[in-house]
């Protein structure tokens, strides 16, 4: 009820707002139809309406002259309401109604148009009415004109499905999506109109296993189809058939007040037939006229599918095809060697190519026959046999190759031997094993110096096909012979300690009996005593085995002043069971070194060491130490401190600082460290020491550079901004800089404002438009909020000038030293007066000048004989 007074209250203020009476007509027409209120609601006569008949023409107006008029009205109304409200004009009194009535529309004698009976659009929806004037006798004075009435259509129909119930099946494994079954349903309202426009929905599925809906309509077709869901899980076994409840609602679903109907689906669920066959195995290089069928797809559970098959791995070749019948043919010859077999899928699709289901996969075997002879590993197996090898020893293996396919009898292989070159001692020294190709010494021992080498030609088989490989045996020389040294005592050395690294001290020499450039003959020499400082090396000459004894690290008298060395003579091939090394095998020296003065030694050349920067003077900082070989006291001392930040005590090397370090000016600092002999000959040596200082924040946050260029255009017409950064000499940690930002002055603060951007930058904005042309010196803080917490208060020039091109222009000023307008112009008069000074004076001098000549000459004329 509070709704309708609402409305009755909008309805008033379009009347009092000079909104025509047949507008307000249509609007209560649209109210009711959309079942909002009632149309008696309104009371909506002629005395309501001051006297005026309801109705609403083409043209917006409730009455006016006999003309061609079309109405619109909804079906449904109350009977006896207005529609029109025709004027006669003289001498017409009356007026007439013909046309398709119907019973329903009358005209009274004042020409009110109006219906009696309510009007039904599915019985007539458009009524031609003729509506002419008379005079009192009756007679027609003006018309018939037409009249036409559409009956505008309400939702008073409620849809019906064209069936009491529905049948379908579907096979398992059906493409999602696919309709399989359609449901239709009927309305009997205007279907341009929302009232005729339906939509479907399954409202339940029976069962719903796991709460998952199997199946899925199209709310404008009605077709059902599988779900996703549906296409992977339906399964004839587990429930081979579902109902479901379908519905269907006019008003396209989006009232309160329309129509439903419902329906009950049956659906049977039927076995899928489109299954993968059988593998396949085809025989290679088959002779047979191709294509050849191999095997066949059950066709698709519905006729009229498109075959394909498709190869996902993309072979080079590939040798299959399909017809539309589901018959998988290969169409050429297939080589196992090149490929043992192939996957692929076989695909149905619909006219439009899109998949039905999932593709089956077809697999193809090839399968072998023997087409590939035996192959050896290589033109010739080498192998190598010792020439006191025990009879039946294993030598070596010969494995060949076949390209059929393994473990079948194709692959298997058979050696044998057919030639053994040279016959020396005898033929048939040797045996292979016939399936494993090992082969073994059979007769007697083998002697390298009668015969170094053997070859053997082996026969190599399978059922259909026979290779020759060929084998060659080296006897080799066993080490059956020990070096035995020239010298058993090479004597006395001296070298002083001084004596540099590399050099060769000593060459000792022995020989072996063995066969040559073998590892039975090869030598090593190896210090088994008097050596433990480990000073010395033996290096091999591979041709002559000549050794050569070298300073491996440097000799120290202080440390070993007499060293009695042995050395031993071996081969790097093992010895033959019963030999063994003896004193032949071995040779010794004594190895005197002498001492030389030496400069102090340092534990350690480089010496590193870390403190603050902020360090305390006299805080010990590092310390170096140094020993002199010959036990003699060190002193200590620093070069290229030249900073002159540390000291060092010369008699303990340990070293502090001296002076306010600053890891700005240098954050690692190098200084060489001198130790010096005390007495002697007062050698020194020299370490490094390496500071590394660390940061404390000790400097304050700084613009990054000078800005001097900052302006605003001055009238400024809006608030505007300017960006500036900062910046610190402290070291930049891996966090970054975080500076706070602030105007330097609160009094500032109604004109000017300042926003951080990030930990480096800021923007200094203004508030308003009221600034005066001319230069402002703006003072920002800037905190670095460090420990401790350091801050700056810098001045930022800002310029309002006058902007030509958006640049600022500013007349130039006079530069100091420079004179103004005025006596500069005065200066340039002055200039140009004593010049013309000048050159009057000249001009006068010389017509002076010039006057006395011409005096003289006239003079001199007159005195001057004549001549003959």
């Amino acid at each position: 009820m509070e709704r309708k007074t609402k409305l009755f209250e909008i309805l008033a203020r379009y009347v009092t707002d000079s909104v025509t009476p047949g507008v307000l007509f249509i609007l209560a027409q649209y109210l009711a139809h959309n079942r909002i209120v009632k149309f008696s609601d309104f009371k909506i006569n002629k005395l309501a309406l001051d006297g005026q008949t309801t109705g609403y023409g083409q043209e917006g107006k409730f009455s006016g002259p006999l003309k061609p008029m079309e109405f619109s009205i909804f079906e449904g109304q109350e009977p006896s309401q207005p529609i029109f409200q025709f004027k006669a004009n003289p001498p017409a009194v009356t007026f007439k109604l013909t046309g398709e009535t119907d019973g329903i529309f009358q005209i009274q004698p004042d020409g009110l148009l109006y219906h009696n009976k309510s009007l039904d659009r599915e019985t007539r929806a458009v009524h031609r009415l003729q509506v002419s004037a008379l005079d009192a006798q009756g007679n027609t004075v003006e018309g018939p004109v037409p009249v036409t009435i559409e009956v505008k259509d309400i939702n008073d129909n409620r849809p019906v499905f064209l069936q009491q119930h529905y049948e379908g099946s579907v096979r398992q494994n059906s493409r999602p999506g696919k309709p399989f079954i359609y449901v239709n349903a009927t309305d009997l309202d205007d279907p341009a109109t929302l009232n005729g426009q339906l939509i479907y929905q399954i409202i339940m599925q029976l069962p719903k296993v796991n709460n998952v809906m199997y199946f899925q309509i199209n709310n404008q077709t009605g077709g059902i189809s599988l779900t996703p869901q549906g296409s992977q899980e339906l399964d004839p076994l587990k429930n081979p058939s579902y109902k479901l409840l379908v519905s269907v609602e006019d008003m396209g679903g989006l009232s309160e007040h329309s129509f439903t109907d419902s329906v009950h689906v049956d659906i049977t669920v039927k076995e899928n037939i489109w299954k993968p066959p059988e593998p396949v195995e085809i025989e290679e290089n088959s002779t047979e006229p191709y294509p050849v069928k191999i095997t066949q797809v059950v066709q698709w559970n519905d006729p009229g599918a498109l075959y394909s098959l498709v190869d996902k791995e993309n072979t080079p070749r590939f040798p299959f095809s399909i017809d539309q019948k589901g018959d998988i043919y290969v169409t050429q010859p297939l080589d196992r060697e090149e490929k043992d077999a192939y996957v692929f899928y076989a695909v149905a699709r619909d006219e439009q190519g899109k998949s039905l289901s999932i593709p089956l996969k077809i697999q193809v075997k090839v399968k072998d026959i023997n087409d590939n002879p035996p192959t050896c590993p290589s033109p010739v197996t080498v192998l190598e046999v010792q020439e006191n090898e025990q009879i039946g020893s294993s030598i070596g293996t010969l494995t060949a190759h076949d390209m059929d396919e393994q473990d079948t009898i194709n692959s298997v292989l058979e050696y044998r031997i057919v030639d053994q070159t040279p016959k020396v001692p005898q033929d048939g020294l040797f045996l292979v094993q016939e399936y494993s190709g090992i082969l073994q010494l059979v007769v007697q021992l083998l002697r390298k110096w009668d015969t170094p080498q053997y070859n053997l030609t082996i026969e190599v088989s399978d059922k259909d096909f026979k290779t020759l490989c060929f084998v060659q045996i080296n006897v080799i020389d066993i080490n059956d012979q020990i070096p035995i040294f020239e010298k058993s005592d090479y004597g006395n050395l001296t070298f002083p300690e001084d004596t540099a690294v590399g050099s060769v001290i000593l060459t000792i020499q022995a020989t072996d009996a063995d066969e040559p450039h073998t590892g039975s003959s090869k030598i090593l020499y190896r210090i088994t005593q008097g050596d433990s400082e480990g000073c010395l090396e033996i290096e091999t000459d591979p041709q002559t085995n000549t050794g050569y004894v070298k300073l491996k690290k440097p000799l120290d008298f202080e440390t070993v002043a007499i060293h009695n060395i042995v050395v031993q003579a071996e081969n790097p091939e093992p010895l033959v069971p019963g030999v063994q090394y003896n004193a032949s095998s071995s040779t010794t020296f004594r190895l005197t070194v002498t001492d030389v003065n030496e400069a102090p030694q340092f534990f350690q050349q480089v010496s590193e060491a870390k403190v603050s920067e902020a360090v305390a003077k006299g805080t010990k900082v590092g310390n170096m130490t140094a020993k002199d070989p010959e036990g003699l006291d060190v002193s200590y001392s620093l070069r290229g401190d030249k900073r002159g930040w540390l000291r060092i005590d010369p008699a303990t090397g340990e070293i502090f600082s001296v002076a306010l370090l600053d890891r700005e000016a240098e954050s690692l600092y190098r200084v060489q460290v001198v130790a010096t002999e005390v007495g002697g000959s007062y050698l020194s040596s020299t370490a490094q020491f390496h500071l590394t200082l660390m940061d404390v924040n000790d400097n304050p946050p700084r613009l990054v550079k000078e800005y001097t260029g900052l302006f605003f255009c001055y009238p400024l017409k809006a608030p505007g901004s300017l960006i500036f950064e900062a910046t610190d000499d402290d070291e930049l940690t891996f966090r970054g800089r975080h500076f706070t930002f602030s105007l330097g002055s609160e009094s500032l603060q109604k004109d000017w404002e300042v926003s951080k951007i990030n930990g480096t930058h800021a923007r200094l904005s203004t508030k308003h438009t009221g600034f005066e042309e001319r230069v402002y010196n703006i003072p920002i803080r800037i905190g670095d909020g460090g420990r401790p917490p350091l801050e700056r208060t810098v001045s930022l020039p800002v310029t309002f000038c006058k902007c030509v091109e958006n640049r600022c222009f500013q007349p130039a000023a006079r530069m100091p030293g420079i004179p103004p307008v005025g006596m500069a112009v005065g200066i340039l008069l002055a200039t140009f007066l004593v010049i013309g000074i000048i050159l009057a004076v000249m001009f006068f001098r010389m017509k002076r000048d010039k006057g006395q000549h011409n005096a003289e000459s006239a003079q001199a004329s007159e005195t001057k004989p004549l001549r003959n």
